[in-house]
């Protein structure tokens, strides 16, 4: 999951220099789509008006339009994995960012997940993340999901991937998955498995509290 917070916040942070209020409501009507207001967004997010401005023009200098397609989107999520290749997972995280399954991500809905990741509760991401790997949205993470989100993960990594994609390798971390998170044994993984799974795993608590601390 850390994967999915520290490519995104690290474009977004970038500042110019520094403008007024005016300015930066003046820029948000220039574009195609404009986004809601600051101050509804502000109420809606775990984030402050300053945050959103700096978000704000960083996505605008990614995405002048205003809106995002998955094409762009992979795009820019390639330029963190050189050694990798990255469209697989990027065109997961896109759909899990496009809340309205229409084939962008307005800057609303990119604040909203990001907000999601970095200031809510540990319930809240945890959903977030389980509805990434919930590929065909039916509530479950199945087997094949979680084996496509693996292979996608290594594709990512590349040659820096370790251990060394192997054949087996991949069936291995599902196995492992499942072992922890499949309670009931029935071949899949409902939220509150992965819930309650996730809570036991330390390593996955400690990648919860370094999220806190990105911006």
């Amino acid at each position: 999951m850390g994967a999915v917070v520290g490519t995104l916040t690290m474009q977004t942070k970038q500042r110019r220099p520094s403008r007024d209020k005016t300015d930066d409501e003046l820029e948000m009507t220039t574009v195609c789509h404009r986004p809601e207001g600051l101050e509804q967004m502000e109420a809606q997010t775990n984030f402050t008006k300053q945050e959103l401005q700096i978000l704000y023009r960083g996505f605008k200098n990614e995405c002048p339009s205003g809106v995002v397609n998955e094409e762009t989107f992979k795009h820019i999520y390639a330029q963190f994995f050189p050694h990798g290749d990255a469209s697989m997972y990027a065109h997961y995280l896109f759909n899990a960012f496009d809340t309205m399954n229409n084939g962008s991500i307005k800057f609303e809905d990119f604040v909203m997940g990001l907000s999601t990741l970095l200031r809510g509760t540990l319930r809240e991401k945890l959903e977030w993340t389980f509805h990434l790997y919930d590929i065909n949205r039916d509530g479950y993470i199945n087997r094949e999901e979680m084996t496509e989100i693996v292979r996608a993960i290594y594709d990512m990594m590349g040659k820096y991937t370790y251990p060394a994609l192997k054949g087996d390798v991949p069936q291995q971390h599902v196995d492992a998955f499942f072992q922890k998170m499949d309670k009931n044994k029935d071949g899949v993984v409902t939220l509150e498995e992965f819930i309650i799974g996730c809570q036991e795993d330390e390593i996955m608590m400690r990648s919860m509290q370094l999220f806190e601390n990105v911006m």
